[in-house]
């Protein structure tokens, strides 16, 4: 881990560089510039990702096409503010045309500098139009735990999206100071986050050509919960998990008819209500969840899930981004067809974290 706390921009482009590179990037394409510095910096510095500085960035574009031609994975295409993005066109087109992944990072004036006759400054808002999977404005630079979350999930997200065979375009506001000059902004996160924790996230999951998941058995020793989601058709896999595993599935009143004749699970519908007493939701931290679908509405449980900050799998029948909590998430996007088996280890059960929640479910109707 290479993460640099001198100032907002380098910390936050260090937690990018070392989120791509864990992701699996491994070569990064650079046309230097100003407005690029900090995540210029950052891809440089980081000893696992092979960098090259190309000044041109036609010709930049089509020497990171080439690499990712070659190797099939993700190539990050870096350049600086106004049109130096228009001339990676070319090769975004092809890449497109041939299925050739590459994250292709614009940096770019605040938002605050556009509109204003500023330098440099152009509308880079979808500069690449239908020739890309997936389009993002990235934040601009915050030195909060949070943001550092949405910045790792987007950036996961965004690699999962170009491994599967398309172009990411990733637009990047910085603010002054771009070069990692100390200021003290960031002082208060150095001790203050367990970045190891932070960065032991699972990969992303691919789509599974059959449907059968397979669970750790360092998740299924845990003390966790099965939510289940909108978006997610049936319920069989979440009675079945539950089972093996002794874990409640938290669900609302109208999925919880399903389990109405259920004897061998737990099934608490009224979560929301739970979860509203402090003292009861945080001796039901979980340290795993498995969400079948998307996150239910509730605020009350996404507060509780991201103070608690457990390892989550999620399982979608979609390719987009699913997770609103920027967490630990793991998501396993699956086929549309053909039923669902997640397999878990046999561990012994928690029989006194299940009867917790048994009695909070009780007392809550």
């Amino acid at each position: 881990m290479n993460l640099d706390f001198r100032n907002t921009n380098s910390l936050w482009c260090s937690v990018a560089a070392e989120t791509l590179h864990r992701a699996g990037v491994r070569h990064a394409v650079i046309s230097p510039g100003s407005r690029n510095t900090p995540l210029t910096m950052a891809l440089v510095t980081h000893p696992g990702i092979e960098t090259t500085a190309i000044l041109d960035e036609r010709s930049a574009g089509f020497f990171a096409l080439g690499i990712a031609k070659r190797s099939g994975v993700p190539v990050v295409l870096l350049c600086t503010s106004g049109s130096a993005g228009a001339h990676y066109l070319p090769a975004i087109i092809e890449a497109k045309e041939s299925g050739t992944p590459l994250i292709a990072i614009t940096a770019d004036r605040p938002p605050e500098m556009r509109d204003c006759a500023s330098g440099q400054t152009i509308d880079q808002q979808k500069l690449f139009g239908g020739f890309v999977e997936f389009y993002h404005e990235l934040a601009v630079p915050e030195p909060r735990v949070e943001m550092l979350k949405y910045l790792r999930q987007t950036l996961r997200h965004a690699f999962e999206r170009a491994q599967a065979g398309g172009v990411v375009h990733l637009n990047a506001p910085f603010r002054d100071p771009l070069p990692p000059v100390a200021d003290g902004t960031t002082d208060g996160l150095k001790g203050a986050v367990d970045w190891k924790a932070f960065f032991e996230v699972s990969p992303e999951g691919r789509v599974y050509p059959t449907p059968q998941v397979a669970l750790s058995e360092e998740f299924c020793r845990k003390d966790g919960v099965i939510i289940l989601g909108g978006g997610f058709p049936g319920h069989g896999e979440a009675w079945s998990l539950a089972r093996e595993l002794g874990w409640p599935i938290l669900t609302d009143g109208i999925a919880g008819r399903y389990f109405a004749d259920a004897q061998e699970v737990l099934v608490v519908a009224g979560y929301d209500a739970v979860l509203r007493s402090e003292s009861v939701a945080e001796r039901l931290r979980p340290g795993a969840v498995v969400l079948l679908g998307d996150l239910p509405t509730s605020k009350v449980l996404r507060a509780w899930l991201t103070r608690a900050d457990p390892e989550i799998q999620q399982y979608v029948y979609r390719v987009d981004n699913r997770d609103p909590l920027h967490g630990r998430t793991r998501t396993v996007r699956l086929r549309r067809y053909g039923a669902l088996r997640i397999i878990p280890v046999s561990v012994p059960k928690n029989e006194e974290w299940l009867r917790a929640w048994a009695r909070a479910g009780t007392a809550a109707r």
